[in-house]
């Protein structure tokens, strides 16, 4: 048994006498060899393949966002380390194909730190510029001792547009997080599901691997047409320029906004707003302060700055709306039968209630107003005279249908909530009640009034406003198909014709709304100007809403300019302005053409005067007292 035992043990000691000798042997001739695949095996076990966030597309398919693709030049010490005669062959190529990076720069980053894995070289590089080195990388005949150097593959984001519809489209910062617009209501949408690659490099650089491929994010087919867009943004930009050198220094107003919309779905064809944003380079201020002045600015006040410019005013912002909102008071009682249609109100210049002195527009008075009369000229004495006969309860419930106080639930971020900015039937007093027919005293968003108007006019059907039509993947199948959403009806169809019949006059040679009117085109609107909190200082909110053509309207326009670049703020016309120039250029583009004769009249209006006249239009708000939801 001893002599077995000797035997077995004998034979187990010079087979594991051999093992090592074979192991020193290996690593004598092949040592290298196997120490890169563990190496390789190490660093590439686990890469993250990353996913193509979706673009944002416009209505007929143009890109607005996009993601392309960008490269990062990655030096890894460890495995160039791993020996020694690679590391100036590998220095010579990358300098070859990068001249702009300095060899005793590497040379010295290599030393200091041998075993760092992750070093950047460069950043952003595009597919054309990462040629060289890939042809490198590729000839193992011509360049055998490349090692540790391989490329991160990233993807940048990109607005070919720049500021253009940029408060919609909005922004990402480099983690793929969505910032205001679209960007940030759609971005688990619009974002994918990160790839994963398993495996490892071979010393004949040959992957042997398993690869998870990454789900790459769905593409928005916005609302937005971008020649719309276009127009839109372009008519703001030259009414800033035209009147910055007004009584203030800078710009031709506090805030401008403009909305375009179909009315007959809730599409938002285009919504732009000044100051705005760079969606390429959001943080940029330059246009708005010099150097020197930013200079000076801590970093909380350039990132408050920078916050009110990412939020989309026609949508954040609360407003009183002034004589715009009169078409609804006049659609309560008509839709309501509180008014039959054929009344007549005195105005004298001015309304007293509860011993508090409220004028008109026009403080010597309009004489015998019909209700037509009345939204032609903003007659604020006889929209008060309308409210005693539409009673609170009416009234109230009137601007629940229409949505003032609620929000539209747009498809874009931050939207302004109103309900506590508005009055209820248990605390409307009789001033209150007088005050919010001719709309002041309580407040509202431009998306909140234009989705409301568009169902005055197109037969009462209020739609959802929204801004975007569809979700596709990424080979262009539907994913999700957003139906346009009837959410309610407003007013009756003959109420709505009536209503239209009433704000045609408004357009006409004698209407407070002459300087919007197309010659040639059928149309109808109402201007608005509001005296702004505190009252008496002078400052306004000049508006004007239409649509066109007249008989089956295909296109609303929304124009606000709060607090123009003038000596007297006090005029519409200024919204007109930029609403006639608008609609001069988008309704041959929008196949929208002349409907009726041009007359000489609107000839004389469109020849003969300027918006800075101020002939029109005069402060519609002189009422005094407490106001509901101040600025």
């Amino acid at each position: 048994m001893q002599k077995k035992l000797l035997v077995v043990f004998s034979v187990f000691t010079l087979a594991l006498i051999a093992l090592i000798g074979r192991l020193m042997y290996i690593e004598y001739t092949s040592g290298d060899k196997y120490e890169k695949i563990v190496l390789s095996q190490q660093e590439y076990d686990s890469t993250t393949i990353p996913f193509r966030r979706g673009d944002i597309v416009d209505t007929k398919g143009t890109i607005l966002a996009t993601s392309k693709d960008v490269y990062n030049l990655i030096l890894d010490c460890k495995v160039l380390n791993s020996d020694k005669t690679d590391v100036e062959p590998t220095i010579k190529a990358i300098v070859q194909a990068f001249p702009d990076l300095q060899a005793d720069t590497i040379r010295n980053l290599i030393k200091k730190s041998p075993k760092s894995q992750y070093n950047i070289l460069k950043k952003e590089l595009s597919y054309d510029q990462i040629q060289t080195m890939e042809t490198i990388l590729n000839d193992q005949k011509k360049y055998p001792n490349i090692n540790g150097i391989w490329f991160e593959k990233k993807y940048e984001r990109s607005y070919p547009y720049g500021s253009i519809g940029s408060g919609v489209v909005g922004f990402t910062t480099n983690d793929n997080s969505g910032i205001a617009g679209i960007e940030n209501y759609y971005n688990s949408t619009l974002n994918g599901v990160n790839g994963r690659e398993y495996g490892y490099l071979n010393s004949d650089n040959n992957f042997q691997k398993t690869i998870k491929n990454a789900v790459d994010g769905d593409t928005i087919v916005s609302t937005i047409d971008l020649n719309i867009q276009s127009v839109v943004d372009q008519q703001i930009a030259a009414f800033q320029e035209k009147y910055r050198n007004g009584v203030r220094a800078g710009a031709g107003s506090k805030n401008t906004g403009v909305i375009v919309m179909n009315p007959n779905n809730g599409e938002v064809l285009a919504m732009g707003y000044y100051p705005n944003y760079n969606s390429a380079n959001p943080r940029d201020l330059s246009a708005y302060y010099t150097q020197e002045q930013l200079n000076t600015m801590s970093a909380d006040d350039k990132m408050n700055t920078l916050n009110n410019l990412w939020q989309n005013w026609c949508v954040t912002h609360t407003y009183e709306p002034g004589s715009t909102a009169k078409p609804f008071t006049v659609s309560a009682g008509i839709d309501s039968g509180k008014l039959k249609g054929n009344e007549t109100y005195l105005c004298t210049g001015s309304e007293t209630i509860d011993g508090v002195t409220i004028h008109c527009v026009n403080r010597s008075g309009h004489g015998l107003e019909t209700i037509s009369d009345a939204l032609r000229n903003s007659c604020n004495a006889a929209l008060m005279q309308m409210s005693y006969a539409i009673g609170v309860d009416t009234f109230t419930h009137y601007q629940n249908v229409f949505g003032f106080g609620l929000k539209t639930n747009i498809d874009l971020p931050g939207e302004a909530r109103t309900d506590s900015l508005i009055y209820s039937a248990k605390n409307m007093s009789a001033i209150d009640l007088a005050t919010n027919a001719f709309g002041q005293n309580f407040n509202t968003t431009m998306i909140q009034l234009a989705s409301a108007f568009c169902s005055v006019v197109n037969g009462g059907y209020y739609y959802q406003p929204h801004v975007v039509k569809k979700v596709t993947d990424a080979s262009g199948n539907t994913v999700q198909d957003m139906s346009d959403t009837l959410v309610k009806q407003t007013i009756s169809q003959s109420t709505s014709d009536t209503l239209k019949g009433y704000l045609q006059t408004v357009v006409q040679p004698n209407g407070t709304g002459k300087y919007a009117k197309i010659p040639g085109y059928s149309m109808g609107g109402k201007t608005g100007t509001a005296q702004k909190l505190p009252r008496g200082q002078g400052n306004y909110l000049v508006s004007f809403i239409g649509y066109v053509p007249q008989k089956n309207p295909q296109v609303v326009i929304y124009v606000i300019v709060d607090e123009p670049n003038a000596a007297d703020e006090a005029h519409s016309t200024f919204a007109q302005e930029i609403t006639k120039n608008i609609l001069t250029q988008i309704l041959p583009y929008m196949n929208i053409y002349q409907d009726e004769p041009i007359t000489a009249a609107e000839t004389a209006v469109t020849d003969n005067t300027t918006p800075s006249e101020g002939t029109t239009d005069t402060p519609e708000a002189t009422a005094t007292g407490t106001t509901k939801g101040a600025q």
